[in-house]
């Protein structure tokens, strides 16, 4: 575990999926992070890497060859190297090896680097293409944030904000994690989706074509707030476990395969390609 701070955050992060476990707001003492109850959801924000989101029969088909893969990736569940840190920073590695590449056949190193910059922290996923081919993958966050943040308090009493007005429509999971092409309006009135207990009963909102690139935890009896801020991701998803207390916001730069339509890695809706000796950055902020 290594944990960074300043005099606004402490940071702690877990070399197990470069996982962080431990957002905590001095000024509020008030810790932000799900601390990953193992009888609800056993996770405080998990990366996903090399793909987002589901595959058919759990297989991801590269050149006509598939390969076994779980939701979500490997990257959650490997161990992943300290690269270096100091005070408010710290950066880690996971290259490609044996074990990766019998379940995806690219060359690479996958680099996550967490920066304290006053009231916010910085989290950028670093992609290097150390191959002879294009690199093909998906990545994106699942951040848990604390609702309520204070004891006595209501999960009800809290709502998402979001960045501008627009008309948001929810793209549908299948029981199995999968599209099925059904589409659904989320009323947004004053840009607010308030949080309740049923809200993600049919499982995660996700959009496609969202305008806002910040989204801010609220709530209706006080002032602190926690803001995600994602400009370089284009899709969005937000979840909880039904009844915990938690809510996922989740920005990513690819998502789960459709149903009945199992494609090859370039093909798949929002896949990255990275070129021969190119590096990929994208970053999200979480801010408090």
């Amino acid at each position: 575990m290594t944990t960074i701070e300043n005099e606004f955050i402490r940071v702690s992060i877990n070399t197990k999926g470069a996982q962080l476990s431990s957002l905590y707001n001095k000024a509020t003492k008030t810790e932000h992070m799900w601390q990953a109850d193992e009888k609800i959801w056993p996770w405080h924000a998990p990366n996903l890497f090399p793909v987002v989101g589901g595959l058919i029969n759990n297989e991801l088909v590269v050149d006509g060859e598939k390969y076994a893969m779980n939701r979500h990736g490997f990257a959650r569940q490997s161990e992943f190297f300290l690269l270096e840190s100091d005070e408010n920073s710290a950066s880690y590695s996971l290259p490609n090896c044996e074990n990766t590449l019998k379940v995806y056949p690219f060359k690479f190193d996958f680099q996550i680097l967490y920066h304290l910059i006053e009231g916010a922290l910085r989290i950028t996923y670093k992609v290097i293409n150390l191959d002879k081919k294009p690199v093909y993958f998906s990545v994106g966050g699942h951040p848990a944030f604390n609702v309520p943040f204070n004891k006595g308090e209501n999960y009800e009493d809290y709502y998402l904000e979001f960045e501008t007005e627009e008309q948001l429509d929810a793209h549908a999971l299948s029981k199995d994690g999968f599209f099925n092409g059904v589409t659904h309006p989320v009323p947004t009135p004053n840009k607010k989706l308030h949080l309740t207990r049923d809200l993600f009963n049919a499982d995660a909102l996700v959009f496609k074509n969202l305008k806002s690139r910040m989204l801010t935890i609220k709530s209706d009896k006080h002032e602190q707030t926690l803001a995600l801020e994602f400009p370089h991701f284009n899709y969005l998803g937000i979840w909880a476990k039904p009844g915990a207390d938690f809510v996922c916001i989740e920005p990513w730069l690819g998502c789960a395969d459709t149903e009945g339509k199992q494609v090859d890695i370039k093909e798949k809706e929002a896949i990255q390609k990275l070129n021969v000796g190119h590096v990929f950055e994208a970053a999200y902020f979480v801010c408090i």
